[in-house]
């Protein structure tokens, strides 16, 4: 008798997980189709990814060595590889673009594609940071003095990775201007910075003796 409802309870238990999975099997099945089809798709984006990168790293390298021996060519194809995105390395291209145009025969074009660049929301602050001071690099013999000393503002401010260089560009900016006590002080806040390199310190000291007297 025993055996009977044994064999009674476990066809009831049989027929109850038939149930459930008659019932729930597909959603299971296709809950596990997903999760296979997501991390199939994600390990392809991934190859993906990683196959643009390392093609636009050999762009990146073939615009440089190409700048080398015609700096028109090289221009244009980093200007081509930066048309392609704000980030990585068509974010470089971008910039290595703008200051060979600068430091080329088109000064005003790689300065105006510097401060573009400075004034485009898309790109992260740091890079935009750095257009805005390489353009009053490349630009403080040409620009108005006014102009270089409101770009290079936010640039001086402690928070900033570039306040050292960005304060003696202000002061040069200055002393074209004929700002010579504007141009005292920001050297002589050089001079004081402990946190400055070396050579700029000395440098800014020595500006320094030379205005004081």
């Amino acid at each position: 008798m025993a055996d009977i409802f044994r064999e009674i309870d476990e066809d009831l238990r049989r027929d109850k997980m038939i149930r459930l999975w008659q019932r729930y099997g597909r959603l299971v099945i296709g809950a596990a189709v997903l999760i296979v089809l997501a991390t199939a798709a994600y390990v392809f984006w991934d190859a993906h990814r990683r196959q643009q990168e390392e093609a636009l790293g050999q762009r990146y390298a073939e615009a440089t060595d190409l700048a080398r021996t015609d700096l028109t060519k090289g221009i244009a194809s980093f200007e081509t590889l930066g048309a392609g995105g704000n980030a990585g390395y068509a974010l470089l291209a971008r910039l290595q673009g703008a200051v060979l145009k600068a430091k080329g025969s088109d000064k005003a074009g790689g300065v105006a594609a510097l401060r573009a660049m400075a004034d485009d929301s898309s790109v992260d602050q740091p890079y935009r940071d750095l257009a805005s001071l390489l353009s009053a690099v490349y630009g403080v013999d040409d620009e108005p003095p006014a102009d270089i000393e409101a770009r290079l503002k936010p640039l001086t401010q402690p928070t900033s990775p570039w306040r050292f260089t960005a304060i003696e560009l202000t002061a040069l900016a200055q002393l074209k201007a004929g700002d010579k006590p504007g141009a005292l002080k920001s050297y002589q806040q050089l001079a004081d910075e402990l946190e400055a390199p070396p050579s700029l310190r000395a440098r800014a000291a020595e500006i320094v003796g030379a205005l004081s007297h």
